[in-house]
């Protein structure tokens, strides 16, 4: 497939990102956001604006999906959605942190009408996406991943393929499940540097290039020290990912007590109005 035009349906935190990246691969990219507002600064950077989804569908040849909850993305793909304008023969990506059961149904709706579907969720936060360097994991037909795999490279650098429909959104379960107690213990630590009156910046020094290390220790931990909550990824999303993880976990009969533990501190700090901040806020409930 030589440069298809891509529809992108969601221009938040992440989609921005992945959208500028696409257009510097030299794709040309349709978008529809449900607040035109916030995508204005996008078509300054060369993207087309669509009022509607089916619209945005029916001019692309690959339609893209960068949404909030399950909830949204059966309302995108469904009812009057993407799979009813999609060209037979098109290709849907959505890239949305969902339930791995929603994706299966995506899968097989689109594959009764003709149409190629990979679930492929990310992960690398906004810096990641606005530097390309998101890790992306797919689920679906290994055909349309080799296809499809040029555009992914425009967004990330980490690209491997899972296997059948639903296995990028499984894997995906995997990745949060792994931060959600990594967050735990970055700001459990950080919390005892403190208590113990050292250096919180010279210990990040020490412990982020040794075993300890990792994407949140590296990334998250020096935003904490500094009180920066702003959102590389929202909180009340991360619940909403955990909640999916456990909701599969306990349906495959698997304990979780570490996630648990930090959805249920994740929690409090939505109830305490930190829904909006980002993830790294967890450092609060320790202070």
């Amino acid at each position: 497939m030589d440069k298809p035009v891509i529809g992108f349906i969601g221009t938040g935190v992440m989609g921005k990102g992945m959208i500028r990246n696409l257009i510097k691969g030299g794709y040309s990219v349709n978008i529809y956001n449900r607040t035109k507002e916030k995508a204005l600064d996008l078509v300054d950077d060369g993207a087309r604006w669509f009022d509607t989804i089916s619209s945005c569908t029916q001019a692309s040849d690959v339609v893209v999906t960068m949404v909030g909850y399950p909830k949204d993305v059966k309302d995108v793909y469904f009812k009057d959605g993407i799979l009813n304008h999609a060209k037979k023969g098109s290709y849907v990506i959505d890239m949305t942190t969902s339930s791995p059961a929603l994706a299966e149904d995506i899968y097989n709706d689109a594959s009764s009408r003709g149409i190629h579907a990979l679930d492929a969720p990310v992960s690398g936060g906004d810096i990641g996406a606005q530097k390309g360097t998101l890790s992306i994991m797919i689920g679906g037909e290994k055909s349309a991943f080799d296809k499809l795999k040029p555009i992914f490279e425009a967004m990330g650098e980490n690209i491997v393929y899972q296997g059948k429909a639903g296995s990028g959104q499984h894997t995906k379960m995997c990745n949060q499940i792994t931060i959600a107690s990594n967050m735990m213990g970055v700001c459990e630590a950080l919390a005892y540097a403190k208590r113990a009156g050292l250096n919180e910046e010279q210990v990040l020094k020490s412990i982020t290039s040794g075993a300890a290390g990792s994407w949140s220790l590296s990334n998250l931990a020096p935003r904490m020290l500094e009180g920066d909550f702003k959102p590389g990824f929202y909180v009340k999303h991360f619940i909403k990912d955990m909640t999916i993880a456990l909701e599969t976990a306990k349906e495959m009969g698997l304990m979780t007590p570490g996630l648990e533990s930090a959805k249920k501190l994740y929690e409090e700090l939505a109830e305490n109005g930190e829904e909006n901040s980002g993830t790294q806020v967890l450092y609060k409930s320790y202070l």
